[in-house]
């Protein structure tokens, strides 16, 4: 993910300095001090995850280590300009799927054997997504602009099981259903003749642990899980 927001950054640049004068379409859109439209796009989810201090020692865990995982989101866009072009606030309610991979290394007890033991568990979301995010854009040059955004977001985790009965013959991870998360983020623009095309990319980070301690085997070890996502948008706005 690093790897494509230096290209992402780059082909910013690019398409920056390599544009000559040109009429420009969709003249009138800053005009206009509220704009909708609609965004589709995918996203990869994680988790930062801490351990409990002595987890070594109690449970011989090695490592715990998190695999992020793709999933999709769509959502309403809706943009208000603050009285002047470059500064808008965007309110995007976001329909979003998520999964993360818990992978655990645990040291092998019997002594003649040199390879770990492991295991994975898996968390799914379907969140209600609420993101409210400053958008400080730059100047239009001919059809093209770029952004960067600042902002969080309140989610809520439809498919959380924090209120359902553990199963400890085969225990699941159990997370909070509502959560809080800071996101920061940028993008470019494209306008045609009647409407806006966008590509964003944008990295949010839980507030709160959203995990939740049940004693079961797979949460042991577990102090803190927060949330983590990285999302890319295409953004259609009239």
């Amino acid at each position: 993910m690093k790897s494509f927001l230096f290209l992402f950054l780059i082909l910013i640049s690019l398409n920056t300095f390599s544009q000559k004068e040109k009429p420009m379409n969709y003249r009138r859109f800053d005009e206009r001090t509220l704009h909708f439209g609609f965004m589709l796009g995918f996203n990869s989810a994680s988790f930062t995850a801490y351990p409990v201090e002595d987890a070594y020692a109690q449970f011989g865990l090695k490592s715990l280590i998190i695999n992020s995982q793709p999933g999709g989101q769509v959502g309403i866009v809706s943009t208000l300009k603050l009285g002047t072009p470059v500064v808008r606030l965007r309110f995007l309610p976001t329909l979003s799927f998520q999964e993360r991979a818990i992978e655990y290394s645990y040291t092998n007890p019997d002594p003649t054997e040199t390879f770990d033991l492991k295991t994975e568990e898996r968390v799914n979301s379907t969140n209600l997504d609420f993101p409210l995010m400053f958008q400080f854009r730059t100047l239009r040059f001919n059809n093209f602009a770029s952004y960067v955004l600042l902002g969080g977001q309140y989610s809520i985790d439809l498919q959380s099981q924090q209120d359902a009965s553990q199963s400890f013959i085969d225990p699941f991870i159990k997370i909070k259903k509502h959560d809080f998360q800071g996101q920061v983020g940028g993008g470019v623009e494209f306008f045609a003749a009647y409407f806006k095309f966008g590509i964003e990319l944008k990295y949010s980070h839980g507030f709160m642990n959203s995990f939740i301690q049940d004693n079961t085997p797979s949460s042991k070890p577990i102090d803190m899980l927060y949330n983590r996502v990285w999302w890319v948008s295409f953004i259609f706005e009239g």
